[in-house]
């Protein structure tokens, strides 16, 4: 397979935005989100399923945001898609499931890779049916079996999270999403493999 990129480097081409459209733009080649509620950005007219998914991003301190995927409605994100958390959690540990680079609320990464805030972190996404790795900065930090999550609002382990669906159904085609939460975030090199 070949990658097929999802950022032409000059304009939002190919994305759509949820929220206000003054948050979401382009500078110096790179996507940036002004923290404007722009809601989330997503690939307007493309799915993925089975993908890996690359990119680089950096944020401002405080910064919050995510990469959303397998998101099947454009009007509830969070319920009908999974994230992978942004946030300034450098050198933060113990991890949490709201940590950088945790499929959140489901799964903490190992150990706080994310480089300082201001400094360019490097993503690699991987699904692959029920599979979901994680890889921050060259080391993988998440690695879960989805199949695992069968109740609604319970992890394997027994604690609680948000989300209405068994994770184990998580597995359907969706768009692509890039989150504002709070805080500036910059994305670059943003390309996708499929499965």
């Amino acid at each position: 397979m070949a990658w097929e990129s999802l950022f032409d480097g000059t304009s939002l081409y190919g994305w759509g935005i949820t929220g206000n459209p003054e948050s979401w733009g382009v500078e110096d080649g790179c996507i940036v989100c002004r923290a404007q509620k722009g809601g989330y950005l997503y690939t307007e007219d493309r799915s993925f399923q089975n993908f890996v998914l690359s990119l680089e991003f950096k944020h401002q301190p405080k910064a919050n945001s995510g990469v959303f995927f397998r998101w099947t409605d454009l009007d509830d994100p969070v319920q009908t898609g999974m994230e992978i958390q942004i946030l300034d959690t450098h050198g933060r540990e113990p991890t949490t499931t709201h940590c950088c680079g945790a499929l959140y609320d489901i799964q903490a990464p190992t150990r706080n890779t994310c480089a300082p805030a201001g400094e360019w972190n490097r993503m690699l996404l991987t699904a692959d049916g029920p599979n979901v790795t994680v890889e921050l900065n060259g080391e993988t930090v998440v690695e879960v079996d989805l199949s695992r999550w069968t109740t609604p609002g319970k992890n394997p382990d027994g604690s609680e999270n948000k989300f209405e669906k068994a994770y184990c159904e998580m597995v359907d085609a969706g768009h692509l999403g890039l989150q504002d939460h709070g805080g500036h975030c910059w994305f670059r090199e943003l390309k996708v493999e499929r499965r």
